[in-house]
């Protein structure tokens, strides 16, 4: 009985991270609560200063991907139950040239 008790606390624990929970909250997020939380900012401001001190170039593209990946799929990614059509596909194809552009440029071409 403690196995079975175990296994059911522990499944109620992870239940908030399962994937369909993890995007619905994504998408509820808004910009401005993720750029005020506190360890996001932390976080944020030591790569940009270490990325920036170093002159380190896969730091600052991380930086700029992570960025572009908040901003892609807070405004890209269709609501639930919705599914994908031809004008909500068109934003991603649009966001990933634009991101493996950039990063493509820097990395490649520019260096």
């Amino acid at each position: 009985m403690e196995k079975q008790q175990l296994i059911e606390k522990t499944t109620e624990v992870l239940r908030p991270f399962e994937t369909s929970s993890l995007m619905t909250t994504m998408q509820t997020l808004t910009i401005n609560q993720i750029f005020t939380h506190p360890l996001v900012l932390i976080i944020i401001i030591g790569c940009l200063f270490f990325g920036v001190w170093k002159k380190s170039i896969p730091v600052l593209l991380t930086l700029f991907f992570l960025f572009a990946m908040i901003v892609f799929m807070r405004y890209a990614m269709p609501a639930p139950g919705q599914e994908l059509s031809l004008s909500t596909v068109l934003p991603f194809v649009g966001a990933g040239l634009f991101i493996g552009g950039v990063i493509i440029y820097i990395t490649m071409i520019k260096s």
